[in-house]
């Protein structure tokens, strides 16, 4: 008979659900059980041959169509990898690299030939490769890498150059030691008969580093970024390249190509435009990296809640007997909010895998659409991350000394994750970007745009955002339209309240943002300082919007589950999430009179007394989870 923690999991498991189910039973295999491995070779060593694993499983075929030799199951693919985050993040960073960003290169940026020749071979890792798009002088601005690749048309070769020290690619996984090939951006530079030469913008190049015995080619010079904060199984690298030519046909030129005689021809005109199309279609990478940064966090928290459960601490009064730290109340306020959020993230994060699955599967693509998704990765892709650095942090210290040893995991948490924060885009630029969608409606005149552009555009015609409900708009409606609100205690539990509060500090600073926005730019001289002077104002109104965004998939998720009392207790959990998001920012809500003082009080009481209740229930939550027993490798749980 299931019980309560089976169907949390169900619920949390979501559409995908068989996905995770035998990817739970591939990580009980002791290959893929948890390891301390500081030595740089042993561990990429040890990542390889797990990678090698899950190329003969099929893991890698759902990432890739039909037509080029995968199953073409999107969700599939994005779920499998982030599900490999329990086991080891180098794992999934690797995986990700080879498959996510140097595969999904070659198929959305290549065309025909470009499949025919690669995508098999890279799905069986008869052929590794990178992805080298980051330089020591660029990282988020992409539009401006340094890297050239200049037609010569006499040869019929672009030739890759890297013109600066800035210009060298840096932080490139695989480039170190196992990647044969590199997915090479630079700026393409070309001119047709009686022209002048030009960059026409950065495209993709398909560049091979390393012979068979792993040694650089002529003109590639690799490096080893050596010892990082953690991962130590993905092998970081440096490339320089010193006009290294590759033929023509190595262009990836599904949206800009090069003819025999140097002429430039593209399907979308507009540089800008061009330019992110292309990098929109690799957004699975950073749906993929928020993800495993949420199920690191989920990790981490079924370790601290465990020993929490086991570990006593004090004698009660009168009494001889220890007290459990999880019946301290800062041990539950600790711990409690941060599986309720991890819980919010993760209905969050099924939506967002349910909506690039859609997208990416359909033979054509609504231009807004695909930037509703980037915006929307984006902004989760920032919350999750962020998420997982606050809670494998708490967790740690949670668990005292015990957490700062290796055998017991958190540490090695905390260090794989860290750099998910500014890995796949750094979090403030990227929620940034979230703004900028927002604050403009999706129009498609800001594509590209840099914040001067960009503001002089959002000061004049800031748009109304029509808000994008999730899979539950209707009851959410419902809920909304059937809220009773006052000032007692008991309304906060209310959740028409809690998403009508969520709603308004929204909508709020996004009309106060837009119009902070256009008094700025009449009174400042500069557009940059005129947008400086709002960027705070900004970012806090894409936060809100994540927030929110958030708090209705978990009420989707709640209603999506049919056992009543997993419902019940989502419902609690729910509660948890929402009256921390507000206490965490009580002072701007009593500051635009939301709140009074007395019912700013009341947040408190409401957190402390959902912990209270949902106390008994910390196993059964945490087993909702569904981590792998064998992936917690935590030795103080084994007493």
């Amino acid at each position: 008979m299931a019980t309560t923690a089976d169907h949390l999991r169900t619920a949390l498991d979501g559409r995908w659900r068989e996905v995770r189910e035998k990817v739970r039973v591939d990580l009980t295999r002791p290959e893929f059980a948890p390891h301390f491995t500081p030595d740089l070779d042993a561990a990429r060593a040890k990542t390889l041959e797990q990678m090698q694993f899950l190329a003969e499983s099929g893991y890698a075929a759902n990432g890739f169509s039909v037509e080029h030799g995968g199953t073409g199951d999107v969700g599939a693919a994005v779920t499998s990898i982030e599900m490999l985050a329990m086991s080891d993040l180098s794992l999934m960073v690797k995986a990700g690299v080879q498959w996510g960003l140097f595969g999904g290169a070659v198929e959305n940026l290549g065309t025909a030939a470009h499949h025919e020749a690669y995508v098999r071979p890279l799905i069986d890792l008869d052929l590794l490769g990178c992805f080298a798009m980051t330089e020591t002088g660029h990282g988020s601005d992409v539009q401006e890498l340094e890297t050239t690749a200049t037609y010569d048309a006499a040869s019929g070769e672009f030739v890759i150059d890297s013109p600066t020290p800035s210009a060298r690619k840096d932080y490139i996984g695989g480039a170190a030691r196992h990647a044969r090939m590199a997915a090479v951006f630079a700026q393409l530079v070309t001119a047709g008969p009686g022209e002048e030469p030009e960059s026409k913008g950065v495209h993709c190049f398909l560049v091979p580093i390393r012979d068979e015995r792993g040694d650089d080619l002529p003109g590639i010079t690799t490096s080893d970024c050596g010892h990082k904060g953690g991962l130590p199984g993905v092998d970081n690298g440096r490339i320089v390249f010193d006009r290294v030519r590759v033929p023509r046909a190595n262009l990836l030129n599904r949206y800009g190509d090069v003819a025999a005689d140097g002429s430039y021809s593209s399907p979308i005109e507009h540089p800008n435009r061009r330019f992110f199309t292309m990098v929109g279609t690799l957004v699975r990478g950073r749906v993929t990296v928020g993800g495993a940064a949420g199920a690191a966090a989920r990790v981490a928290l079924s370790i601290a809640t465990r020993y929490a459960l086991q570990r006593r601490q004090f004698d009660k009064p009168n009494s001889s007997e220890e007290v459990l730290i999880m019946d301290y109340l800062v041990h539950q306020r600790r711990l409690l909010p941060l599986i309720a959020k991890s819980y919010a993230l993760h209905f969050a994060q099924n939506e967002l895998v349910t909506r690039l699955h859609e997208i990416q599967s359909a033979r054509e693509v609504d231009p807004q659409e695909q930037r509703e998704l980037e915006a929307r990765a984006a902004g989760l892709k920032a919350a999750n991350t962020w998420h997982a650095t606050r809670a494998i942090q708490e967790c740690r210290e949670a668990c005292g000394g015990a957490g700062y040893l290796t055998e017991n995991r958190l540490v090695a948490l905390k260090a794989d994750t860290d750099v998910f924060t500014t890995f796949e885009g750094d979090n403030h630029v990227l929620t940034q970007l979230v703004a900028k969608e927002l604050l403009t409606a999706y129009a498609d005149e800001v594509r590209g745009m840099g914040p001067v552009d960009w503001m002089r555009f959002a000061a004049t015609t800031v748009g109304d955002v029509v808000k994008k409900r999730t899979a539950a708009q209707q009851i959410i409606q419902t809920i909304l339209d059937t809220r009773q609100d006052n000032e007692e205690d008991g309304s906060l539990f209310n959740r028409g309240t809690q998403l009508r509060m969520f709603s308004d500090r929204e909508e709020y600073l996004l009309s106060t943002a837009a119009k902070r926005l256009q008094g700025a730019q009449k009174r400042e001289g500069d557009p940059f300082d005129a947008f400086n002077f709002v960027q705070d104002h900004v970012l806090r109104a894409a936060e809100a919007h994540i927030d929110r965004v958030v708090l209705e998939a978990f009420v989707a998720g709640i209603d999506s589950c049919p056992d009543e009392a997993a419902a019940d207790l989502l419902g609690e959990l729910c509660d948890l999430y929402a009256l921390t998001v507000i206490e965490e920012d009580k002072a701007w809500f009593m500051e635009h009179r939301h709140l009074s003082v007395e019912r700013a009080k009341a947040v408190t009481r409401g957190v402390n007394e959902r912990c209270r209740t949902l106390r008994p229930h910390a196993l059964e939550l945490v087993e909702g989870f569904a981590v792998p027993e064998s992936t917690l490798g935590a030795a103080m749980l084994e007493g």
